[in-house]
């Protein structure tokens, strides 16, 4: 009974997520999950006291940095991207496909993957229609699902919300991460982009210019853009520096996200419209994910992992495999606390194992839609800007982007830690 209610909770949280992405969804389902298990017996109330003890810190980083993106926003920045773009497209698309991957990439390295997607694909969407005023519907799926691909596997651990829980609760540092996980990262962006590049590669032959053109140059960037700019660049170089002391990272987020909503209540924004930035709801759907973890764990889904990835003679691409469709499957959050389970107290030399669970539950998404949040914030996206991705589209560019992107970063992972 309490193993079969603890599955039907886990299929009310998938459809849950994959039905409404945005506001109450994620919440109410992770909530049914729960309650479902709960009933079962597979949930205690003590569950709640630990995975709010596990995870708190990185739910104050988390949110921080989703404070410092909202901030960025709201001071101009974005339109500032969109002005770094636009004079590629004088030249042939595939120029501005190239910046708009990269910058995309270095969104999602520097403020995380879904800031990257909420940033970059109104921004181009916008861009292209004003740009490309009659050849735009060609063009708006191929950038789009290079804004989606860029924010790849994680190179730092802030990247990807998914990636700083598990790490948190692994052990495993910023220094650490970063060392292991920026070569693959790198090799990662090299082979998807080559996978993008041929799948489009009609659509990115067309030669000629844009016709239309950015509205009006923009403007100098203001003084609370520019300290607010200045204030990421710096947290970003103090999480090496307070990792290296074994320190933890949070005080930096948090006080990086303070200066940013100073700056901005005084260029005269709202702290109520900066705080609306954030995505609130995700806390309370971490928290469930990780007390439904718990119930698989104890319904024998962990053993099962564990002896699977024991058992392996190559427990790389086993884990990176495994990771990328139970990802796919299940959405990517919950995957990772079962993985964080499943290796907890296994030998893990260089922390290989656990980083290659990250590589596939980074990467796994791009098979389906319901595979993470970043996914179905995209598609929403998406909708609300008239742009269809059909899931056959999706699934299609997914496989062939994923399978020689999962192999290749699994490679490099293997080639790093074994050094």
């Amino acid at each position: 009974m309490s193993t079969a209610l603890v599955f039907v909770g886990l299929a009310v949280l998938v459809g849950a997520v994959a039905w409404r992405p945005h506001g109450l969804g994620p919440t109410v389902g992770a909530a049914l999950a729960v309650a479902l298990a709960a009933f079962g017996g597979a949930v205690e109330l003590s569950d709640v006291r630990t995975a709010a003890a596990a995870q708190w810190r990185a739910y104050i980083t988390l949110a921080a940095v989703m404070t410092m993106t909202s901030a960025a926003e709201r001071l101009g920045l974005l339109t500032r991207l969109a002005a770094i773009i636009e004079p590629r497209t004088r030249g042939p698309v595939k120029h501005a496909f190239q910046v708009t991957f990269a910058l995309s990439a270095l969104v999602a390295a520097a403020l995380s993957n879904d800031a990257a997607i909420l940033l970059m694909t109104p921004t181009v969407l916008l861009l292209l229609r004003t740009v490309y005023p009659r050849r735009h519907p060609k063009f708006l799926v191929p950038f789009a699902v290079a804004v989606f691909t860029a924010a790849g596997v994680a190179p730092l651990v802030i990247s990807n919300p998914m990636n700083l829980i598990f790490c948190d609760h692994a052990g495993i540092g910023f220094n650490a991460y970063a060392v292991a996980m920026i070569p693959v990262a790198i090799a990662g962006w090299l082979v998807a982009y080559a996978a993008l590049a041929w799948i489009f590669r009609d659509v990115l032959a067309d030669p000629a210019p844009a016709l239309g053109a950015w509205p009006t140059a923009p403007e100098r960037l203001s003084r609370g853009a520019q300290i607010v700019l200045m204030t990421v660049a710096v947290a970003l170089c103090a999480y090496p520096v307070f990792a290296y002391f074994d320190l933890p990272l949070w005080p930096v987020a948090a006080a990086g996200a303070a200066v940013c909503v100073a700056v901005s209540v005084h260029a005269g924004h709202r702290g109520a419209d900066l705080a609306g930035g954030v995505a609130w709801t995700i806390f309370p759907f971490l928290m469930g994910v990780f007390i439904l973890a718990m119930a698989l764990e104890r319904v024998g889904v962990v053993a099962w992992l564990r002896s699977l990835y024991g058992s392996s003679p190559a427990p790389v691409a086993t884990i990176g495999v495994t990771s990328a469709i139970g990802s796919a499957l299940l959405n990517n959050h919950p995957m990772s606390v079962l993985n964080a389970f499943a290796l907890d107290g296994a030998p893990d030399a260089g922390n290989t194992r656990a980083l290659a669970a990250l590589v596939g539950g980074d990467l796994g998404p791009r098979l389906l839609p319901v595979g993470s949040l970043a996914s179905l914030l995209w598609y929403d996206l998406l909708r609300k800007h008239q742009v269809d991705v059909r899931v056959t589209t999706f699934i299609r560019v997914g496989v062939l982007l994923t399978v020689p992107t999962l192999a290749v970063s699994l490679l490099v992972l293997w080639l790093v830690t074994g050094l």
